[in-house]
């Protein structure tokens, strides 16, 4: 197990290595005039050309990937353009409040679709074409859509929720729940629709197995042989496209943000991304790319853990 972690730390440090690159010369070949676009359209010519000469945009690419990779590697991601703010503060500022609502998406996520899988893999009928249709509509319908009736409903008509804003968790419980409970469901529906689907076609085939009628045959209960069992088998793939999903959280997670005015993640990658703030853009790659490879690496040891067979000796 211990050279299995270690292997794939490796693999993950040569992926965040190869996205960050990539990344890098992606957005700073073509960059354009940032220097004209910091300053503004009155700025004269040669104060552009100085501001131009400060951000080492005259140097080459090579140059500028060699000088950037050197700092990265001690933990200096650079500073924006636009506020000189360090780009690991202003990152790891929002990215507590973009993984408040993406974990507890996750959470609920992962209940509310064991809970519809497992049930419409059991009993079928009626709750296995409601499954099949929800999840079409789920999945159809785009996030942002859910987050805007979600809004009009529990906090415009009803004023039961936080229609915008983010309160924090240190500062009101009560507050930070009312913040992020419609963002976390905006964004559960679609993920829900996934892993339900997945839950489900796990948990039948599971239930086909020669060992699930030995296990009937002796007398166990049902519900110990489907939720103690089977479920533990059907684990993988659900865990799977449950990690997959984590990610794809963290991408719809800008524009629910946008929609409820939440300062996370989302927020600074759109006006980054916007005003031409390429440090910003790099520090939110790189961040980004070292929670996939952290959040793989967790998964593969809880499904090792939850399902002895694929444990690694």
């Amino acid at each position: 197990m211990i050279r299995f972690i270690i292997t794939r730390l490796l693999n993950g440090v040569v992926l965040l290595f190869a996205v960050a690159t990539i990344a890098f010369f992606l957005l700073y070949w073509g960059a354009g005039d940032i220097a004209r676009q910091i300053l503004g359209a009155s700025a004269s010519q040669e104060t552009v050309d100085l501001k131009a000469e400060q951000l080492g945009l005259n140097e080459p690419v090579f140059s500028r990937y060699g000088e950037w990779l050197s700092n990265a590697i001690h933990g200096d991601l650079g500073a924006s353009w636009f506020t000189n703010q360090p780009v690991t503060e202003a990152i790891t500022s929002r990215m507590g409040v973009t993984l408040s609502i993406v974990i507890g998406t996750v959470i609920l996520t992962a209940i509310v679709a064991t809970i519809l899988g497992v049930s419409a893999a059991r009993y079928g009928g009626w709750r296995d074409r409601t499954l099949q249709v929800v999840s079409i509509l789920g999945l159809a319908i785009p996030g942002f859509l859910i987050a805007i009736f979600l809004v009009r409903i529990f906090a415009i008509e009803l004023g039961w929720l936080n229609a915008t804003g983010y309160i924090d968790f240190t500062d009101s419980f009560t507050g930070w729940l009312k913040s992020v409970t419609l963002p976390i469901i905006a964004l559960s529906i679609g993920a829900m629709a996934a892993v339900a689907q997945q839950v489900r076609g796990a948990v039948k085939d599971a239930m086909r197995q020669d060992w699930v009628r030995t296990l009937r045959s002796r007398g166990i209960s049902e519900n110990r042989v489907v939720y103690k069992h089977v479920l533990r088998n059907a684990s993988g793939p659900a865990l799977a496209i449950l990690a997959l999903q984590f990610v794809g959280l963290l991408g719809g997670a800008v524009i629910v943000e946008k929609v409820f005015a939440i300062p996370g993640i989302g927020q600074i990658s759109v006006t980054a991304t916007t005003q031409g703030d390429l440090p910003i853009v790099m520090g939110i790659v790189v961040f980004t790319a070292a929670l996939v490879v952290v959040i793989n690496l967790s998964i593969d040891l809880l499904l090792g853990f939850v399902n002895p067979k694929v444990r690694l000796s």
